[in-house]
C-alpha cells in the first residue's frame, strides 16, 4: 500500500521534464524551480521621467543645458513658425546627448543614435524625439563658435561665484590619434596624380548624370557627388600644405622631397606618441586653473612640438577671462626664448631650466646672450618659491589629460583642425560641468554644499 502514492506522484504531469537536483544526497524528490520564459509578452506602462533616479548624471547635464545660452545654435535653424518644412530637433537635445555621451566615453554618432533606442538615460534626454546619427554628426562640428562661447560663459560663472580665481594656470598638450592611416601620407608627385584621378571621377559622374538622369535616385546622386567632391578637396588641401611640411623637413636636415601629406586628413601630422611610436595625430592643448581644475583655454595644433604653443594660449585665456593669470606653469617643451619674451609682459612663466652640459655651470644664472625675460625666468626657477609652486603643474594638467583620455579622447572620429577643436571643446565643457557640480552645485540648482556636488558627481 505504501508504494501506490509514490507511483501516482511520479506520474504527475508537473514532474514531466523536470531536472534532478544538482545537489546529490539531499532529498528524494525532484527540485521544483522557476525557469525563464522569454516568449511571454509583457506590457509595462511607465513614463520616461520615472526611469532615471534623482541626481542621475543625465539630469545634471539637462540642468546645465536649461541654463546655457544656445541662441547661436538656434541661428542656423531654417524651419520657422508659419513656414514650410519639417520642424528641426531642438539644439538642447542634441547638445545634451553629446555632452552626456562625452561624460560616458561615447564618441560615435552611430553609437549615440543606437543608445537613444536602447538606453534609458539617452531616451530620457530625447523625450520621445527621434534622432539619427547623421544629424548628431553634423551638429557636433557645426557649432564651434557657440561651444567656445559656452566655455567662456561657464568660466565666467565660476569666476563670479569665486570658484575660479585664475591666479595660477597649468598648460599641457597631448597627442590625439587622427582619423587617418599612415598609408594615406603621400609625396607631391603621388598627390598630383591622385588629384587628376579625383577630377576625372567628378567629371565622369557629372556626364553620367547628364546622360541618364534616371539611373540613380536623387539621394544617391547627391551622396556620390559629395563623396567625390570631398575627396578632390582633401587632395587639394594636402598639396597646399606640402610647402609647410617641406620647410619642417629642411629645418630638421632632411630633404624637402621627403615631405608627405595625408590625402585623408590633410591637417593631420605624424607625431611621436606617448608609447614612442609615430602616428598621424593632433596636438590638443588645455589650460587649466590649478586651484579649481577648471579648463579655461582650449586649442589644437597641427605640429607635434609644444614650443610655439605658449603665447597663443596665454592670449586666448586673457581674452576669454578678461585678465591674465599671475603665473603660468608648463613643462620643458614650451620655454622657447621668443615665447618667454612674448609672455613676460603678461604673466610669470614657470618651466624647468635645461641642464647645462657642464655640471659646474649654474643653470639658474643668466647667460650673456639672454634677454631680460629669459634671464628673469632662469633666476625665478632657482628660487625656493618656484620649487614649491611648480609641482602643481603635473597635479593639474596631467590629471585633466588623464580624465579626457578616460572619456574617450584617444582617437578622433572627425577630420580637420576646425572639427577637432569642436571635439576638444565638448570635452572641456563636460569636464567643467563636473567641476561645477563639485564646486558650486547650487548654480545647477542641485544643492548648496560642495560635498553634495561631489557625491552626485560620483
Amino acid at each position: 500500500m505504501a508504494s501506490e502514492p509514490l507511483e501516482l506522484f511520479e506520474s504527475h504531469p508537473e514532474s514531466e521534464g523536470a531536472r534532478t537536483s544538482p545537489i546529490d544526497g539531499i532529498g528524494q524528490g525532484v527540485a521544483r524551480v522557476l525557469r525563464p520564459n522569454r516568449a511571454q509578452i509583457e506590457l509595462r506602462p511607465c513614463d520616461l521621467e520615472s526611469t532615471l533616479a534623482e541626481g542621475h548624471r543625465a539630469r545634471i547635464v539637462w540642468a546645465y543645458i536649461e541654463q546655457a545660452d544656445l541662441s547661436r545654435m538656434y541661428g542656423g535653424i531654417r524651419a520657422v513658425e508659419g513656414g514650410s518644412g519639417r520642424a528641426a530637433i531642438a539644439p538642447e537635445i542634441l547638445f545634451a546627448l553629446w555632452l552626456y555621451a562625452t561624460l560616458e566615453g561615447v564618441g560615435s554618432a552611430r553609437a549615440i543614435a543606437r543608445l537613444t533606442q536602447e538606453h534609458d538615460a539617452y531616451r530620457w534626454i530625447c523625450g520621445g524625439v527621434q534622432v539619427n546619427y547623421h544629424t548628431l554628426a553634423d551638429f557636433r562640428v557645426a557649432h564651434g563658435e557657440a561651444l567656445d562661447e559656452l566655455l567662456s560663459d561657464s568660466v565666467a560663472a565660476l569666476m563670479c561665484a569665486g570658484a575660479v580665481k585664475l591666479k595660477r594656470v597649468a598648460q599641457d598638450g597631448m597627442r590625439v590619434r587622427a582619423s587617418a592611416g599612415a598609408s594615406s601620407f603621400r609625396r607631391k608627385t603621388t598627390l598630383e596624380r591622385c588629384l587628376d584621378q579625383a577630377c576625372e571621377q567628378v567629371a565622369t559622374l557629372t556626364h553620367q548624370v547628364e546622360d541618364d538622369p534616371g539611373a540613380m535616385s536623387r539621394r544617391q546622386q547627391a551622396a556620390q557627388e559629395r563623396a567625390k567632391r570631398e575627396r578632390q578637396e582633401r587632395v587639394e588641401k594636402a598639396l597646399e600644405r606640402l610647402p609647410e611640411l617641406e620647410k619642417i623637413k629642411v629645418n630638421r636636415g632632411k630633404k624637402a622631397e621627403d615631405a608627405r601629406a595625408s590625402s585623408t586628413d590633410p591637417e593631420a601630422t605624424v607625431m611621436k606618441m606617448g608609447d614612442g611610436g609615430y602616428r598621424p595625430a593632433y596636438n590638443a592643448q588645455y589650460a587649466t586653473d590649478t586651484e579649481s581644475q577648471v579648463i579655461v583655454g582650449v586649442e589644437v595644433a597641427t605640429v607635434g612640438s609644444d614650443m610655439a604653443q605658449l603665447a597663443p594660449l596665454i592670449e586666448q585665456v586673457t581674452e576669454r577671462c578678461g585678465h591674465c593669470p599671475e603665473q603660468w606653469l608648463v613643462d620643458g617643451g614650451y620655454p622657447a626664448h621668443e615665447q618667454l619674451e612674448a609672455a613676460a609682459p603678461h604673466t610669470e612663466v614657470y618651466a624647468p631650466v635645461p641642464k647645462p652640459k657642464d655640471a659646474a655651470t649654474d643653470p639658474y644664472a643668466p647667460k650673456p646672450t639672454d634677454s631680460e625675460a629669459v634671464a628673469a625666468w632662469r633666476q625665478r626657477m632657482g628660487t625656493e618659491e618656484a620649487k614649491a609652486i611648480y609641482p602643481e603643474r603635473a597635479a593639474t594638467a596631467e590629471c585633466v589629460n588623464a580624465q579626457a583620455r578616460e572619456r574617450g579622447l584617444i582617437r578622433l572620429r572627425v577630420r580637420g583642425k576646425v572639427k577637432v577643436r569642436c571635439v576638444l571643446l565638448l570635452h572641456a565643457l563636460a569636464h567643467n560641468l563636473m567641476r561645477t557640480l563639485a564646486l558650486t552645485p547650487e548654480w545647477l540648482g542641485l544643492g548648496t554644499g560642495a560635498s553634495e556636488g561631489v557625491a552626485m558627481a560620483r
